[in-house]
């Protein structure tokens, strides 16, 4: 039988590959999605439109309010900073998206999932090279995260060693994108905008990214350095 697995699925281009990834190496994915008080759910029904294509065998939404502590454009009433080029991105401090200990909370929220259906093993999309500088997707994070895993639960203690998978963590955007096409992956599904609009069509109002915030600016490098084109609408490119 396969082992069980949990993905943290936020519905974006990243948690979407790697839920590939691990189901391609033989693993039952257990999905784990957030709604912590981020600007917009448009991710929210990526993870479940993604978590429905690839029948995981469980897709939970937890529910926990990061509002209440802010500190984020993610979270808070704070302008989303744009950008005309994935070029303009600095590389110089902590962006003003990084959401307080997010990677932290959301892998504590996939260790107690995964000591309830018996997994030991935990896939998370952490990137160190195209992550606009977050402090929770360093490797070195993710080691010292793992040892507290395996100090801090009943399975741990058990002998039943936690191990978090970064698939992602050395490869580039485009690199990425290449595997999930190798895998077959459908980017339709997926969302990465920070800060979308709404446009309207005959068939009523559908959700446009912006094509201007971190996220949206590398996921289009991207698709760029990867030969193809993004399926996602842009409001602009």
């Amino acid at each position: 039988m396969s082992k069980p697995a949990i993905i943290l699925l936020s519905g974006g281009l990243d948690s979407t590959t790697v839920l590939a990834i691990a189901q391609a190496q033989g693993f039952k994915p257990y999905a784990l999605s957030f709604r912590y008080g981020q600007r917009h759910s448009i991710e929210l029904d990526a993870a479940r439109r993604v978590a429905t294509s690839y029948d995981v065998a469980r897709h939970v939404v937890a529910d926990i309010d990061l509002r209440a502590f802010g500190g984020s454009a993610l979270t808070a009433d704070i302008e989303v900073p744009k950008h005309s080029s994935a070029g303009d991105l600095s590389d110089d401090g902590i962006p003003v998206t990084y959401v307080p200990a997010r990677n932290t909370i959301f892998l504590s929220f996939a260790l107690a999932y995964a000591e309830t259906v018996e997994a030991s093993d935990i896939f998370i999309g952490v990137n160190a090279l195209d992550y606009s500088g977050y402090p929770d997707c360093r490797p070195e994070y993710i080691a010292a995260y793992e040892n507290l895993a395996n100090l801090a639960t009943r399975a741990g203690v058990e002998g039943a060693r936690t191990t978090i998978h970064t698939p992602l963590i050395s490869m580039s955007k485009a690199d990425i994108i290449k595997a999930g096409f190798d895998l077959g992956v459908d980017y339709s599904m997926t969302w990465s905008c920070y800060d979308p609009a709404a446009e309207s069509t005959a068939c009523g109002e559908v959700p446009v990214a912006c094509g201007e915030c971190d996220s949206c600016l590398l996921r289009l490098k991207g698709f760029s350095e990867a030969g193809a084109n993004d399926p996602l609408p842009y409001r602009t490119r």
